[in-house]
């Protein structure tokens, strides 16, 4: 546990406290907040991702021969065994990755879509992007995490787990970036304070995690709830820091407004199928 806490403080704490403080200097012109939408999504998009992660463990060990895997709406689960089924436990943080980068590149190559469906790749890019990550940072002093397994089936050495967290490090800072650069906002003929989005940034990331508890329960709090906040949190101080490095003399609107909705209509549309049919559990 300390060491998952120094972990946290170090990943998601110092770049958010930096960024804040780096902000605290810019220009200070306010706009209007619009957050509801943005906790809506995230909340959407953590659950969303967190199932592609984990349809992505079963997929793999379904085609395994000897592993029959079981998935749920919080976790999967399988018997049987097979020696490369420690090293299939990385293919979720993959896939994770993979769909972040996936909706960031429609979010820079397709500027002109509508205000709702660009908050909703923003944050399945902020969750793919920080979800897949997190769990690299995490594996890398974890040997009992889903990364983690995997680099012991690799047999990856304290050297090769060190370089690795400097690399989670590193591409956490430029996902940050690249989040802020890509955050949806309105036009405007002004710079708006950097703190326009990181306050809705970090309103999304700490009050979505009270619309995520109900897809995950029955489980322990650290799965429940803190594990959520964590990845939410070290998502967020990162691009807390990338919006407090946006360059002199960028333009940064305000945050776009969105309809309520459509992103309530999905929360409580997914929350049936994750409680009726996934908590069962579906054999592969």
């Amino acid at each position: 546990m300390t060491t998952l806490l120094l972990l946290f403080a170090a990943f998601a704490l110092a770049p958010l406290a930096l960024g804040l403080g780096l902000a605290a200097r810019a220009p200070t012109r306010l706009p209007n907040l619009r957050i509801l939408g943005s906790v809506l999504f995230c909340a959407l998009a953590f659950n969303l991702v967190f199932f592609w992660q984990e349809l992505w463990l079963v997929i793999p060990k379904a085609l395994t021969p000897g592993l029959h895997p079981i998935l749920f709406h919080n976790d999967h689960d399988w018997t049987g065994s097979a020696p490369i089924a420690e090293l299939l436990q990385g293919s979720g943080a993959v896939a994770t990755l993979v769909i972040g980068l996936a909706f960031a590149a429609i979010l820079a190559a397709r500027p002109g879509l509508g205000d709702s469906m660009r908050l909703f790749c923003f944050w399945m890019a902020f969750q793919g992007l920080s979800q897949s990550l997190t769990q690299l940072a995490v594996g890398t002093v974890l040997p009992g995490n889903d990364v983690g397994r995997a680099l012991a089936y690799l047999d990856v050495g304290q050297a090769g787990h060190a370089i690795l967290a400097i690399l989670a490090a590193a591409a956490l800072a430029i996902s940050g970036l690249l989040l802020a650069r890509l955050f949806p906002a309105e036009p405007t003929d002004g710079r708006v304070h950097p703190s326009a989005g990181i306050s809705v940034i970090l309103a999304a990331a700490l009050l979505s995690v009270i619309l995520i508890i109900p897809f995950r329960i029955p489980r322990n709090p650290i799965e429940t709830t803190a594990i959520p906040l964590m990845v939410n949190l070290i998502g967020a101080g990162w691009t807390t820091l990338g919006f407090a490095r946006t360059p002199r003399g960028a333009r940064l609107g305000a945050p776009v407004r969105t309809g309520f909705l459509l992103p309530i209509l999905c929360l409580c549309t997914l929350l049936l199928v994750f409680q009726l049919l996934l908590r069962p559990g579906i054999r592969f």
